[in-house]
């Protein structure tokens, strides 16, 4: 995990279990037992975080987790302190991955990361009255992600030394919330970058992560996972976004972003049918 870490370019972090050294903050864990040595409640005063960073890796004591990120956004990074609510705007939120659900062994789907980050939006407004906020939302669906995606099968090519440029990106996945959403948003984003190719913004604002040569992003669901296809999606808006949509509450409901461009029963046939569409013959 301290790898995933410095991947990001944090180099002073802190895990939970590293936490559970303050047993102060940990009161609910008294009979835990707990590898690491305790530390003196007074080094908690002197102990402070800048930054919290919520990881892709879902949490397995959910109450130790939301205890400890609530406590180091209410007394701006020093846990140690008391809770002072005017502290806000609160320091900067980072989260990562926000799939409501996912389905892995068993009949019916298991909360995932985004749940975790609803309980905790929840329990900071039900403390503060104010909404939680974060400086960035990474992960599907969020277009920086499909970004980061284009810009590293651009430096793939590069590498083998394609001379055709990648004009079509193709994104397979279960989840309409998150895999289709997100494919459906960076086709929408790609179109409206082509359209204002020469205009003087869009020079200005090119980088080398934005100096995509693609122009679609095509999604392709597969019946596997979290997708059902047996389940209607009502006609109307507002009672879709009450049953369907499990987006993130920071991301706008649009209907037509969570309708796929293609449809098939798994990763197999989404590759069939990606060597069909770009008449690819494998050898």
């Amino acid at each position: 995990m301290f790898n995933l870490v410095e991947n990001f370019h944090f180099f002073s972090y802190f895990s939970t279990p590293l936490l559970w050294s303050f047993p102060r903050l940990r009161v609910s864990y008294v009979y835990l037992i707990c590898n690491y040595p305790l530390i003196d409640g007074i080094s908690l005063l002197y102990f402070s975080l800048s930054l919290e960073f919520i990881f892709r890796l879902l949490p397995v004591r959910w109450e130790t987790n939301l205890q400890l990120i609530i406590d180091v956004l209410l007394t701006s990074g020093y846990p140690g302190n008391p809770y002072h609510h005017e502290n806000y705007p609160h320091i900067p939120v980072l989260a990562c991955n926000m799939d409501l659900m996912w389905v892995a062994e068993a009949q019916s789907p298991r909360f995932g990361h985004g749940t975790f980050m609803v309980c905790l939006e929840n329990i900071y407004k039900k403390i503060t009255g104010k909404d939680l906020k974060y400086e960035a939302l990474m992960g599907k669906p969020s277009e920086l992600t499909y970004q980061y995606a284009d810009y590293l099968i651009r430096a793939q090519a590069a590498e083998r030394q394609w001379k055709q440029p990648i004009r079509t990106l193709y994104a397979v996945g279960d989840n309409l919330m998150t895999d289709v959403y997100g494919a459906n948003l960076y086709n929408r984003y790609l179109e409206e970058k082509n359209s204002r190719k020469d205009s003087k913004t869009w020079i200005q604002a090119k980088n080398e992560l934005a100096s995509s040569a693609a122009t679609h992003c095509r999604s392709v669901l597969v019946c596997t996972g979290v997708y059902n296809p047996h389940t209607e999606v009502p006609l109307d808006t507002k009672e879709s976004r009450t049953m369907i949509f499990h987006g993130h509450r920071d991301f706008r409901f649009d209907p037509a972003l969570v309708e796929p461009d293609h449809v098939v029963p798994d990763v197999n046939a989404a590759v069939d049918l990606i060597f069909q569409l770009e008449n690819f013959a494998p050898n």
